[in-house]
């Protein structure tokens, strides 16, 4: 008579079953706690701009925005700078990213090396350098023709040294946005197939690599707009006043408009990530 083989009983046990329940309850404890963590120091400044002890509640710290003396200016330049820095940020990643990716594919940890160093270094030290070199370079590049153009880029209208600081600051960024969204697709089978029905190195970038990463570009230029927007160190260490410093400058004369400024630039800059988030989402 052939034995029968039983099979063991794998019916999930109590410990197995709340499982799921007990990862849902976990994540709202940590939800709750960064949502005080945010919201309290929120309410707190709001709390701070809308009540007074000698008028009581009114909104009027909100109301003198648009008319405080050097607001336009400086919100005008800081933006001027962002859209400056998103264009040479991607100028400067993009193509390397690609040139590594499809000629040299060893010198990728080169290159992942290299975008990382400005986590390393602190601003201040690339203030120290670029005043520095600044100071020192007009006296060396009197005779040249380069001294134009060494004063130039300080233009208080437009300080594009400014840029060249940011491309710095936001390069981490910006390489690990881009790199996600290039891992996330095939860029050597586009490239080759792309370029064998003929089409140009501009055409395969703007419309073949581009569209399909359209996202991490989105990303990349979103967290450069809100480092631009957010630095002061080198901004006010190099004498240029953009809308941080502009922030940091009037609140010594009225505190309510300068908390209220920061209660809205971050709410703004809040609101372009959730609105990335929620496309990102949408296009998967």
């Amino acid at each position: 008579m052939a034995a029968v083989a039983t099979l063991p009983d794998v019916t999930p046990g109590p410990a197995a079953t709340a499982r799921p329940g007990q990862r849902r309850a976990w994540r709202g404890i940590v939800l709750v706690i960064a949502a005080i963590y945010f919201v309290v120091p929120m309410a707190v400044s709001f709390w701070f701009t809308v009540y007074s002890e000698g008028q009581g509640f009114s909104l009027a710290a909100y109301g003198r925005i648009l008319s405080a003396p050097g607001f336009l200016p400086s919100l005008l330049l800081s933006l001027a700078l962002a859209a400056c820095t998103i264009v040479a940020v991607l100028l400067l990643t993009l193509p390397a990213m690609l040139a590594v990716r499809l000629g040299a594919p060893r010198l990728r940890p080169v290159l992942e090396l290299i975008s990382t160093l400005p986590l390393v270094v602190p601003p201040i030290t690339y203030v120290v350098g670029i005043s520095t070199a600044l100071r020192e370079g007009v006296d060396a590049l009197a005779a040249t023709p380069f001294w134009a153009t060494l004063i130039a880029i300080q233009d208080e209208r437009f300080p594009f040294v400014l840029v060249l600081a940011y491309v710095m600051l936001t390069l981490p960024f910006a390489y690990r946005s881009l790199d996600a969204g290039l891992r996330a697709i095939d860029v050597r089978t586009l490239v080759e197939a792309a370029r064998n029905l003929g089409a140009s190195w501009p055409y395969v970038l703007f419309r073949v690599i581009i569209p399909n990463i359209r996202s991490s570009i989105a990303s990349a230029s979103f967290l450069t707009l809100a480092l631009v927007l957010g630095e002061y160190t080198i901004a006010a260490l190099l004498g240029y006043e953009t809308f941080p410093v502009w922030i940091v400058t009037i609140s010594g004369n009225d505190g309510q408009l300068s908390v209220a400024l920061s209660i809205i630039s971050l709410l703004l800059i809040w609101l372009l990530l959730l609105t990335l988030s929620g496309a990102g989402r949408k296009r998967r």
